[in-house]
């Protein structure tokens, strides 16, 4: 009978060593998941405003760089 006790309480012993190996999460960067974040939203129920936001951006970066042409046309040096 202590023999089956032995080796009940080894079998415990292996099992709760094992649940309580927990891996580290993979790291990553948080840069590339953003990135894919927004590739996803591109394509999902979000995909229309996430463009709406893109092409807003490309408009105000738009407008900056004409009216820095027109100010160096304006003001030449």
């Amino acid at each position: 009978m202590s023999a089956v006790r032995a080796a009940l309480a080894v079998v415990v012993a292996l099992g709760s060593a094992a649940c309580s190996k927990h891996e580290a999460p993979p790291a990553t960067d948080p840069a590339a998941e953003r990135a894919a974040a927004t590739e996803r939203a591109r394509h999902d129920a979000f995909g229309a405003d996430v463009r709406a936001l893109d092409k807003a951006k490309q408009l105000g970066a738009d407008m900056n760089r004409k009216a820095e042409e027109n100010l160096e046309k304006a003001d030449p040096k």
